[in-house]
């Protein structure tokens, strides 16, 4: 994904594009010649496309893990206000603690919303007082617990 909004360019895709992006969405390990009679053009059209779409950016293949299946079971949104001066330093820096899975700058309340996963409550408090606050710049947090994730969606 692109660290600034709108960098890619969403008009040089067609309609065989879109649909080739959908089908994989849909289920990332669908074959080339099963979306190829989907569509109905050849299994190397669907190749072809497939290899520019991800060599431009538009595609990115990656294993998503189950979070609660991988012992995390204690999951909040953060949202942070930090001194104006250092937001980017300091969401870069929040960025490499390994609880960390989703990190972005934003306008309004907060300066910055960080997504963590934890093993258990005492590893999130752990988190919350020996590393997050920790970091220079940062003001103030406040934690939102995830109670149950009704849609989750990758792009």
């Amino acid at each position: 994904m692109e660290s600034i909004i709108g960098d890619l360019r969403f008009e040089n895709l067609d309609e065989i594009d879109l649909k080739i992006i959908d089908a994989l969405g849909k289920d990332g390990r669908a074959a080339f010649a099963q979306i190829a009679e989907q569509l109905n053009v050849s299994p190397g059209m669907i190749r072809q496309r497939y290899n520019r779409l991800v060599e431009q950016g538009f595609l990115k293949v990656v294993a998503i893990t189950n979070p609660l299946r991988m012992g995390l079971n204690t999951m909040a949104m953060i949202g942070i206000r930090v001194d104006g001066d250092k937001m980017v330093q300091v969401a870069e820096k929040i960025a490499a603690f390994d609880e960390v899975v989703y990190i972005v700058i934003v306008s309004g309340r907060y300066d910055i919303l960080a997504e963590v996963f934890c093993r258990d409550h005492a590893e999130l408090l752990t988190f919350l007082t020996e590393k997050l606050s920790r970091v220079e710049g940062v003001r103030e947090t406040e934690s939102f617990m995830h109670l149950k994730i009704v849609k989750e969606i990758y792009f």
